[in-house]
């Protein structure tokens, strides 16, 4: 992980003086008894504090801040900046605990949850940084970039490991969007690409240049460039025709505008991998929304039977079901999906409609109601969350 977070630490430093959260509106108040007006040796402290972090002498300006919010416990500048000169010298531990510090006292600073994700990160805490830089990317991180950019690299790259693989090509796709396409962007993306669930830093030397064939394609593809894009993912395929996801990642470029074409390329994937549960996802939500559902059944069968678990193949069988007549059928895969993804808006969609052809109106009107709540929710806050087969895609299911 260390090549990664030195290229948070060089932004991080910089950062420190611009990112000090500003008082509130309406601050949340620590007791009285606690929270002392400022006062003549409090102000010496500060000031203190301030001279030897702008000299970075960290050490010092931690043990002057300490000092400080002993004073003055509800001083949130305080824990800042011990937190930003704990990370500063990679001891993520007390990093962490400040910036705990700081978003209680300060719960929409999305800055400092950037800052506690980073540091959970250096301390290989995947399970609490991932939700921690995607609440600061719902937050915003102000008017400073680099912060946001570095949260962002970081949730991608976590995303891949975890194997989120289409959820990590939407973030990183964000970097295409502001034409920063350097090389740890493509290599990241070219990852999420062909589905390699593993860090940045441990990809092998002699699978490099394939790796950012495929981030290229996927950057150009991401930035609507689709006819050079339509020629890296063709220069990929004919490079490395038996490697495992190239023709999937082909196939997935292909859906918009070539889906038969697309068709091909998976069934070309299956060949290589059989039973690869995106291709079979992926066929099955083509033909469902081209409205041939009775072609999509079989294929969404065996989609389930590859996953059973996964809730966007129960979602494409429940469709597939109900747009041939299976209501019943249909209810019971799209419940079991629910099961799996209570929150998925598609889900509760098409239950909706599921319920309305069973004449259950009191139940499809709670789906209906369902199904809003968390479509305004996700537009709200959705940070590129995205499943296979459609999903927040072409022919749409979590609207």
């Amino acid at each position: 992980m260390r090549a990664a977070l030195v290229i948070a630490v060089l932004c991080m430093s910089a950062l420190a003086e611009a990112q000090a959260p500003k008082p509130s509106p309406a601050p949340p108040k620590a007791p009285a008894a606690k929270a002392p007006a400022a006062s003549p040796a409090f102000d010496r402290l500060v000031a203190q504090a301030a001279e030897a972090r702008k000299a970075e002498r960290w050490d010092e300006a931690v043990a002057l801040y300490a000092k400080a919010v002993k004073l003055k416990p509800s001083y949130v500048e305080g824990y800042w900046y011990q937190g930003t000169a704990y990370y500063t010298l990679q001891k993520y531990p007390e990093c962490r605990d400040r910036f705990r510090d700081v978003v209680k006292l300060s719960p929409k600073n999305g800055a400092a949850f950037a800052f506690l994700g980073l540091c959970e990160y250096g301390l290989k805490d995947y399970a609490a940084s991932l939700p921690h830089l995607l609440q600061s990317r719902t937050l915003g991180v102000g008017d400073t970039g680099d912060l946001g950019n570095v949260a962002r690299y970081h949730a991608g790259a976590m995303m891949i490991r975890i194997g989120e693989f289409e959820q990590a090509l939407q973030t990183l796709g964000e970097f295409a969007n502001a034409g920063d396409d350097s090389p740890r962007v493509i290599e990241a993306m070219g990852m999420a690409t062909l589905r390699m669930p593993i860090f940045p830093e441990e990809l092998p030397a002699d699978r490099r240049a394939m790796v950012v064939m495929a981030g290229r394609a996927s950057f150009q593809m991401a930035t609507r460039n689709t006819a050079t894009a339509g020629k890296s993912f063709e220069a990929l395929v004919l490079r490395y025709p038996e490697t495992p996801n190239v023709h999937y990642a082909n196939g997935v470029f292909l859906l918009g505008e070539q889906p038969d074409r697309a068709i091909d390329e998976f069934k070309k994937e299956l060949e290589l991998q059989p039973g690869h549960p995106q291709s079979l996802m992926q066929i099955a939500f083509e033909y469902v929304n081209r409205g041939d559902a009775r072609q999509g059944l079989p294929w969404a069968k065996q989609a389930v039977e590859a996953v059973p678990d996964d809730f966007a193949a129960r979602k494409v069988l429940g469709q597939a079901l109900l747009d041939t007549g299976d209501v019943d059928g249909s209810i019971a895969q799209l419940q079991i999906g629910l099961k799996l993804a209570p929150e998925s808006p598609g889900l509760h969609f098409t239950l909706a409609r599921a319920y309305q052809k069973a004449g259950r109106l009191d139940e499809a009107n709670k789906e209906r109601e369902e199904f809003t709540r968390l479509d305004r929710l996700a537009r709200a806050t959705r940070t590129g969350a995205q499943s296979v087969g459609g999903i927040g895609g072409r022919g749409g299911g979590d609207r």
